[in-house]
Formats: C-alpha cells, sequence, structure tokens
C-alpha cells in the first residue's frame, strides 16, 4: 500500500471501496441500457463457447443423430436470421461495431475497477483485523 494510505482510518478505506463499486455498478447499468443488444450478444457468445468445449459423449451421440441434423439446420437458419434482424435493427439504432466494442470494454474495466476496490478493501480489512 501507499504509505499515505496507513493514514487513513479504515472507515474511510471502506466507504472508498463502497463508493467505486457503486460508481462501477452505475456505470455497468449506464453501459448496459445504452446498449442492451450488445449485452445479449455477448452472454450469448460466451453461452455457446462454454456449450462448445463440452464433450460429447459416443452414447450422446448415438442417441441424438437421428434429429441432430434437422436441429442443426434449424439452428442454423434460425441463428442467420437472428444475426440478420439484429443486424438490420442496430444499423437502424446508429450502434456500429465499434461502439460495442467500446461498451464492452467499459463494462469490463468496470467490474474490474468494483472487484479491484473490493479486494484492496477486504486485503486492509485483513491486515487491520
Amino acid at each position: 500500500m501507499i504509505e499515505q494510505d496507513r493514514d487513513i482510518p479504515e472507515i474511510s478505506r471502506r466507504q472508498r471501496a463502497i463508493e467505486a463499486y457503486a460508481g462501477a455498478r452505475d456505470r455497468t447499468v449506464g453501459t448496459l441500457s445504452e446498449a442492451p443488444l450488445i449485452a445479449l450478444a455477448g452472454g450469448l457468445a460466451a453461452g455457446a463457447l462454454i456449450a462448445a468445449l463440452l464433450p460429447r459423449t459416443s452414447a450422446e451421440t448415438r442417441a441424438v443423430r437421428p434429429t441432430a441434423r434437422r436441429v442443426k439446420d434449424t439452428a442454423k437458419a434460425a441463428f442467420k436470421a437472428a444475426k440478420d434482424t439484429g443486424t438490420e435493427k442496430l444499423n437502424e439504432a446508429g450502434i456500429t461495431r465499434e461502439k460495442g466494442e467500446y461498451t464492452i470494454r467499459s463494462l469490463f474495466q468496470s467490474v474490474t475497477d468494483a472487484a479491484r476496490a473490493s479486494a484492496g478493501a477486504a486485503l486492509d480489512a485483513a491486515r487491520k483485523g
């Protein structure tokens, strides 16, 4: 810790952590309200990544094979329709890829800042206790 922080009472450090968390939360809520479709797309991408990483068993493959092709084709068509419609709506709203990337970076930065502030406050409290 910085030498100055040792002179700050624990209540003040705790208050700073609370304020940092509240600020990050407010920025996150503001970001989500500005671009909810981008946040939704990020969540869908994370879910798809997790699903892709799960291993498939041979019994599962045999049981699912008859309908897998139909489901896969239907899912591809649904994904394409959703992507095209979503892209069209985002373009109509003036939301660009660059703004989306900035919004997601800002969201993650807010969460990171809150985590760092909370961890620092917890560490300070543990050192005092």
